[in-house]
């Protein structure tokens, strides 16, 4: 174990959980994820894969759930038959058993595009598909995400709060922008070195890169494009929690749905901008179906939200004609992205994988084998036909939670976590190296959980009593 600039920051951090609590613990994982290069510490052993302060986190907050009284009934809640989270179990075994087995049932009979040193060579390159330490590293990337769901679902439906919900990512949304913008500022006056803390993670940091002249925002982050995944996610929420709550006369969503939105502008990755575009179409879509339910102010701004698509797109037209910079820009970010090396080498990522999942009989070639740059086949090349099933009936049951039980305040909630999560998805499709989500994702669809499986008597109750966690009217909860 090699100690870092951070480790004395993620034990304090992991100190204050376990002294708090898991209901404090919740906003403290959720305000860590922004940390996406923070490491608790490294281990040169197992080929320098970083153990992050994300993952330190998720686990403490996992033992202290799995130590409270009545945890047993919390499970049978959550992963009852026909709920949200039980087709996760069975993805669970697939996936361990596939990680585990594949790559040596399998093994010399297909080719696979992985990050190795041999033949001196370094770098991405095409070897025969072998076990290798990305398997059991990427399982456990899984596995993280995993515990982080069931974590957040049992605090979260021992005591559906929307508020304690709301505030974890209010934090969130406001350490990613402050890393953000430090991050520019740093750049620009010659003292990048002040986030150096945070940033010691074994990654390829992509520190100083431009695009167009404009420096690209990394914030916590490694590179641009994860800063603008995170960012989708926060969009996703806010935009959903800022039209619901203008029709309860909650006020207060629009400075956090400004922020997400200059993040996700300023993150200058193509593969956000895209997913942006792709959510948004859906997110329309959706609330257009709706609107015989909705306000007459909330339909008059999905209508006039559709009526200026047409003027935006012309005033982007005249601005890529009469603007070098803008051009540029559009160009590199968009227009160029797939006739690049960086995008010839991707789409040979893409076939290669559905290649893998042809030659596996279907059944993929485990988590850590393959690479792609598209969720679609990312799942397809790991954990085949069964893993991509299992994943979609897991997403449409998330998305059909439902909210008839629910207060207003819950309700704007579930739906907001619903579109975060929808956004994450819309852009996985565009770029995702793996079938791996990332723990925005699990964080948000762990609190659907969560509210879906509250007991009627505590979603009336359960921003008025806070009960101590694992205490109830019988002494055990």
């Amino acid at each position: 174990m090699q100690p870092v600039l951070s480790t004395p920051i993620v034990f304090a951090l992991v100190l204050l959980m376990v002294s708090r609590g898991p209901y404090a613990g919740l906003k403290i994982l959720v305000a860590v994820t922004p940390f996406g290069m923070m490491a608790a510490f490294n281990l040169p052993a197992v080929g320098g894969m970083s153990i992050l302060a994300t993952d330190l986190l998720i686990l403490t907050l996992f033992a202290l759930v799995l130590l409270r009284v009545g945890i047993e009934r919390d499970l049978a809640v959550i992963f009852r038959p026909g709920g949200i989270a039980m087709p996760l179990l069975i993805l669970l075994a697939y996936i361990i058993f596939a990680t585990l087995f594949f790559p040596r049932i399998f093994a010399g009979q297909t080719e696979v595009f992985s990050l190795s040193r041999i033949a001196n060579k370094e770098g991405i390159v095409s070897i025969p598909l072998a076990p290798t330490t990305g398997n059991l590293s990427q399982l456990f990337r899984y596995l993280l995400g995993l515990c982080a769901l069931l974590a957040m679902a049992v605090v979260v439906r021992r005591r559906p709060d929307p508020d304690a919900i709301l505030s974890a990512m209010k934090l969130a949304t406001g350490i990613h922008i402050a890393l953000g913008v430090v991050d520019i500022i740093s750049a620009a006056g010659g003292f990048s070195a002040i986030l150096s803390p945070i940033r010691t993670a074994n990654y390829a940091l992509t520190l100083g890169q431009r695009l167009a002249g404009m420096r690209r925002m990394i914030g916590g982050f490694p590179e641009a494009s994860t800063f603008g995944y995170y960012s989708l996610g926060l969009f996703g929420f806010w935009v959903s929690h800022w039209m619901s709550s203008r029709n309860t006369g909650r006020k207060g969503s629009g400075i956090w749905l400004a922020l997400s939105a200059f993040a996700l502008l300023r993150c200058t990755s193509s593969s956000a901008y895209v997913g942006a575009a792709g959510f948004y179409f859906v997110f329309l879509l959706f609330r257009l179906a709706r609107s015989t339910r909705m306000s007459r102010a909330g339909a008059s701004i999905i209508v006039l939200s559709v009526a200026i698509l047409p003027l935006a797109a012309m005033g982007a037209y005249v601005a890529y004609t009469f603007s070098p910079g803008f051009a540029e820009f559009i160009d590199r970010s968009l227009l160029n992205k797939l006739s690049s090396d960086s995008g010839n080498e991707r789409m040979s990522w893409n076939a290669q994988a559905f290649q893998n999942f042809l030659d596996t009989a279907l059944l993929g070639a485990g988590l850590g084998s393959v690479r792609a740059s598209n969720w679609i086949l990312a799942t397809l090349g790991s954990i085949g036909l069964p893993g991509i099933i299992l994943s979609l009936v897991f997403y449409a049951r998330l998305f059909a939670a439902p909210s008839s039980r629910m207060d207003i305040a819950s309700a704007n909630v579930l739906m907001a976590l619903k579109m975060g999560c929808l956004a994450l998805i819309m852009r996985t499709l565009v770029v995702a190296a793996t079938p791996n989500m990332g723990f925005l994702f699990y964080v948000m669809a762990g609190a659907i959980v969560g509210l879906t499986a509250a007991e009627p008597r505590r979603m009336a109750q359960g921003r008025s009593e806070r009960p101590a966690f694992g205490v109830s009217s019988h002494g055990a909860s």
